[in-house]
């Protein structure tokens, strides 16, 4: 079979969505293919044993500027994590939270016995200039990698070792803070201005918001895209042909279907663990500034939101890496064990999630914005094109969208947008 539309859109995670949602509006005829059974892309939830397991820890940050333009926030009823961190120091963990929502807890970062008030005041004011000054500022400026800039600035002793890079290496996926500084910035910039949340239906949920506002004839689940012949797309389950393509996939599998070099990406493996009680006195973040396991971050899920898994008690820990195996579970729990100050041996194991390709690897000089049009009716979207986030899978998907719509649309453009 052979299906003509002005539009195919390969991928239904977030980019693909917004590019549907908006081509749809302006009256064009589109089809949205993806490989899986649901859309989504990296952002699955799985329902296993009444219990809502995300596909990595993910977390959806409402302070995203994009996030009030394309979600209906208040539907997702997001539960908020409180704003800070708590760090394992020795026999010790200590609350490091945000001072202007949490000031009980102001003093909590002085007194934390790492690093010297003079690179405790550096760090403040490194996060004042990046949470609150113009994004334009940090866009403008030369780029180099985050651990040069937090150097320059005097953040590079303990409190840079044991908090700063312990936290952003679950940001960002790796621990040397190789990435560039400017898209490194532009993501603090979003945690210091709002605290990340789990929607109370799981991650999930965010897709799925954006694709009942779709026609049903539009997605195409369990479609696997073979190849390209111009704007011709080969699928399993026939032949699509359209005026324009757009690639809204993850790098590698962009790659695959251009036939071109695979991208350099970084993993991340998620263990979900139940617990008999919450380990946690505080809904945080928990990490170890020792690093004396392989975990980067762990949470008590239901702590924050409780249905995750109502009447018990669910655990994310996140690791570098893809590294599912028995001896990594027994390393995290007993890392666990380290970071909540608790007896793991009792908890059990649910489920593991390697995510090879979790983020797109962003050294110094990569674009903020890179290139949406690869020529001749074919386009690229995804968060490898933005920042590597929610966010700029949104902005990339917006960013095709307006491209195609400036090629394609003869016709009167009709907003998507509530």
């Amino acid at each position: 079979m052979a299906e003509a539309c002005d539009v195919v859109i390969i991928g239904a995670g977030l980019s693909g969505l917004v590019t549907a949602r908006v081509l749809l509006g302006a009256g064009l005829d589109v089809a949205l293919l993806d490989a899986a059974d649901a859309p989504g892309g990296r952002i699955r939830t799985d329902r296993v044993d009444g219990m809502l397991l995300d596909r990595g820890f993910q977390l959806l940050n409402p302070k995203y500027p994009q996030a009030t333009r394309t979600f209906n926030l208040r539907a997702l009823r997001l539960r908020a994590f409180d704003p800070g961190a708590v760090v394992a120091h020795g026999n010790r963990r200590h609350v490091v939270a945000d001072p202007v929502r949490m000031p009980r807890e102001a003093l909590g970062a002085i007194r934390l016995p790492l690093g010297s008030l003079r690179e405790k005041l550096a760090f403040a004011w490194w996060a004042a200039q990046v949470g609150y000054g113009p994004a334009d500022r940090i866009k403008r400026r030369d780029d180099s990698s985050l651990a040069e800039e937090l150097r320059r600035r005097g953040i590079d002793g303990a409190l840079a070792d044991g908090v700063v890079r312990t936290f952003l290496a679950g940001v960002l996926g790796e621990d040397e803070l190789g990435t560039s500084r400017r898209l490194a910035e532009l993501l603090v910039r979003s945690f210091v201005r709002g605290m990340p949340t789990l929607p109370e239906n799981g991650m999930q949920a965010v897709p799925d918001q954006l694709a009942a506002l779709l026609p049903e004839s539009v997605l195409h689940p369990s479609t696997v895209a073979i190849g390209l012949d111009g704007t011709t797309v080969h699928t399993t389950a026939g032949v699509f042909n359209a005026r324009a393509v757009v690639i809204a996939t993850d790098a590698r599998a962009a790659a695959e279907l251009l036939q071109a070099s695979a991208p350099h990406t970084r993993a991340l493996t998620t263990f979900y663990h139940l617990a008999p009680e919450s380990p946690a006195q505080h809904r945080m973040v928990h990490l170890d500034a020792d690093r004396r396991g392989p975990l980067v971050n762990s949470a008590v899920l239901t702590d924050i939101a409780p249905s995750y898994a109502p009447d018990r008690v669910l655990v994310s820990s996140t690791v570098l890496g893809a590294d599912p195996s028995a001896e990594m579970e027994h390393a995290v729990r007993r890392h666990a064990g380290v970071l909540y100050g608790s007896d793991t041996s009792r908890w059990e194991h649910v489920a593991t999630y390697p995510i090879v390709d979790a983020l797109p690897d962003t050294p110094p000089g990569t674009p903020i914005r890179q290139s949406v049009s690869l020529g001749d009716g074919v386009y690229l979207a995804g968060d490898h094109r933005d920042t590597a986030s929610i966010q700029g899978a949104i902005v990339s998907g917006r960013r095709v969208a307006a491209a195609v719509r400036r090629e394609l649309v003869v016709t009167p453009f009709v907003s998507a947008d509530r």
